[in-house]
């Protein structure tokens, strides 16, 4: 084989006779990507030892009798301004995503790409856009701990457990279970976090496009320089939580009461449009 054939054939999947016949070529090039090919599924098997500790809850949990666990998790409860964004994941019992992991310690282009992911391979979805008047209203503790036993409630398919990332949730007859930093620890977590993320985010932009002044698309409403000159400036935007300091000090009167939006991205695709 030339190069370019041996190159085609370790990026698939070459039989063990294969790889000794190249390990016996003495061509720099072939030793190059032999080298790359192993390399490479090494890192895949660390990945799959990973991903497979971050399924420690949820075989927890399937042991003891559940069939369909959902993770939960929300995106924006901090920011100054914006809704807050609950998500519910069910994955199957035999997922595996190369990669995902808490949001947070993710860049938005893997994200994006994992965001797409899991609404490929999720038994169902379900997210909460949870309204900025609710927050003021409730508090943001209160709105969370509602808007997550709302998201579970709403999901497709109802699952036996759900597992929360840090906040107790009451869910009618679903068994939660929280855990602190979970969205580490747990895969279904971990999607749920990545689906609110990329939601919110998605939505922040639109809000930049309404609101160019305040940087939404940057700080996503939480309190950057640009952001706090914005709001001294120009004042409050209706997108702004009245509960949230310096906006609660400016005094302004509370906005009409906005509905908090629930919907399913895997069976109606629906995107958030919010408006001015």
């Amino acid at each position: 084989m030339n190069i370019t054939e041996v190159r085609e054939l370790l990026l698939g999947e070459p039989t063990e006779e294969q790889l000794a016949d190249l390990g016996r070529d003495e061509r720099a090039g072939v030793k190059k990507l032999l080298a790359a090919y192993f390399k490479r599924k090494r890192q895949a098997e660390v990945e799959r030892e990973r991903f497979y500790k971050m399924l420690s809850y949820e075989r927890q949990y399937y042991g003891e009798g559940a069939k369909l666990i959902a993770g939960v998790d929300e995106a924006g409860r901090g920011p100054l301004a914006g809704p807050l964004v609950i998500a519910a994941v069910i994955l199957p019992e035999d997922v595996f995503i190369s990669g995902l992991n808490d949001s947070k310690q993710l860049s938005a282009g893997k994200r994006d790409r994992l965001y797409d992911e899991v609404l490929q391979k999720a038994l169902a979805v379900s997210v909460n856009i949870v309204s900025v008047s609710n927050i003021d209203e409730l508090n943001i503790y209160r709105a969370t701990q509602q808007g997550m036993a709302e998201v579970l409630l709403h999901l497709d398919i109802k699952p036996d457990v759900a597992l929360v990332d840090a906040m107790p949730v009451e869910a009618g007859s679903i068994k939660t279970v929280a855990l602190v930093h979970g969205d580490a620890l747990s895969a279904s977590i971990a999607a749920a976090s990545i689906i609110a993320k990329v939601t919110r985010d998605r939505i922040m932009e639109k809000l930049a496009a309404l609101y160019p002044a305040y940087g939404f698309a940057g700080n996503k409403g939480y309190g950057s320089r640009e952001h706090m000159q914005a709001i001294d400036y120009e004042g409050a935007t209706i997108w702004h939580r009245r509960s949230y300091e310096p906006v609660k000090s400016m005094n302004l009167k509370a906005v009409e009461k906005q509905e908090n939006i629930l919907y399913s991205p895997i069976k109606d695709g629906y995107e958030y449009e919010p408006q001015n």
